[in-house]
């Protein structure tokens, strides 16, 4: 009924699947121990934090703890073995019946089940205790082909870091958590995050990008006077745009996803303001189905080395034309940007700030020949709506 509800408002509904592991009490613990992997006396001796004795109707056994190769086992939950062939099978079977429920599934940690991630783990742990052949093909193409045999249009999300992102595109993800351009958006530094969106456009389409999440610290709490300058970029930026309860209000009190309660936090409603003019800006057709471009800016004089500082980007479709702005660095900062989007010369144009509401009157011979001269301070930024402007001519007298 929810999920119904929510297409009636043109919404879609996403569950999380967690693949790598599941519950201490999950009932294949008792109906099938093969699928998970197993320990010895030895290993629980050696690795008490990796490892867990359960008594089951059959005896005890020894089991890990899901983990992921950096950090110790999560004692809560147990590491399913992706070299059990008939193990993949039930968790491809799970995903067909969850895929029956909504629309979509965010995948966690999506890349832990990676061969080469998952044999560097485990190593020989993960040959199947009940001697069957161990598997090891990659398991997402596998079982995302699998789904959209049933629902085509389902969405796969990767929670993926590591610098595997692209892999689990070509694994046919749908969207993978863009962790790259958070780090750089927080470090403060312009190139980096530049340089990130000169990526593949494939690559960038198919990214999900974030300010905050479940496992980060609250995007009010860390970045301070630059953060409104990171949400243009993060969000203004192709690729699925992810929003975090209560990003929109300001909160700034990171609580545990363990806690089912949260602190009372006062909106700020200066931040709540912005963002309610940046959606504004993100509804407009453009932002979604136009043609995104990043632009080269160039020193305003020689020996201003603010130039570097700046962010600039454009949507184009049809004659719906934005330009982002950002100045992304701790002082003021001037730089020329040369727009090559089609149509400017000969035209005049009006910049409208669709969130500050500043204004300016430019010749499109200049935006496409020097350039837009752009003079911001500190973490400054524009989203500016190209508007032709139409002289009118004047009238004639009527003749005799």
């Amino acid at each position: 009924r929810l999920r119904q509800r929510l297409a009636r408002r043109g919404l879609r509904l996403l569950l999380d699947f967690v693949p790598n592991h599941v519950a201490l009490d999950h009932p294949w613990v008792e109906s099938h121990p093969e699928f998970f992997i197993r320990g010895t006396e030895a290993d629980l001796a050696r690795e008490p934090n990796n490892y867990v004795r359960l008594r089951t109707s059959r005896g005890e056994c020894i089991l890990a703890y899901g983990r992921d190769p950096y950090f110790p086992g999560w004692p809560d939950t147990l590491q399913l073995n992706y070299r059990h062939r008939a193990a993949r099978q039930a968790l491809i079977g799970e995903l067909l019946r969850v895929s029956n429920q909504c629309d979509g599934v965010r995948c966690d940690m999506a890349m832990l089940v990676q061969p080469e991630v998952f044999q560097r783990t485990w190593g020989d742990r993960a040959l199947p205790a009940d001697g069957s052949p161990p598997v090891d093909q990659p398991f997402w193409p596998e079982a995302i082909s699998q789904i959209h045999q049933s629902h085509p249009g389902f969405l796969f999300i990767a929670e993926v870091y590591w610098d595997l992102e692209w892999e689990l595109q070509q694994a046919a993800f749908d969207f993978t958590y863009d962790k790259r351009l958070y780090d750089r958006l927080l470090s403060g530094q312009a190139r980096p995050v530049r340089e990130h969106l000169m990526a593949d456009a494939a690559f960038q389409e198919h990214s999900l990008r974030f300010l905050e999440n479940h496992d980060e610290p609250r995007a009010a709490a860390v970045f301070g006077s630059k953060l409104q300058a990171a949400a243009i970029i993060t969000f203004f930026v192709p690729g699925m745009r992810f929003i975090y309860d209560g990003q929109l209000e300001g909160r700034k009190t990171h609580v545990s996803m363990h806690v089912g309660r949260r602190p009372y936090e006062p909106v700020d409603v200066e931040l709540r303001t912005f963002y309610d003019r940046l959606l504004q800006a993100l509804k407009r057709p453009e932002a979604h189905e136009g043609e995104w471009r990043l632009w080269n800016c160039r020193p305003a004089w020689s020996g201003n080395g603010t130039w570097d500082q700046f962010i600039v980007f454009s949507w184009e479709q049809d004659d719906r034309r934005l330009v982002a702005a950002v100045n992304y660095g701790p002082v003021q900062g001037q730089c020329y940007v040369t727009l090559g989007l089609e149509g400017l010369a000969g035209r005049d144009f009006t910049l409208l700030d669709l969130l500050g509401g500043a204004r300016y009157d430019r010749d499109g011979d200049g935006l496409a020949g020097n350039g837009l001269y752009l003079d911001m301070p500190p973490w400054g930024f524009h989203i500016f709506e190209m508007r032709e402007r139409v002289t009118p001519k004047p009238h004639r007298a009527a003749r005799a």
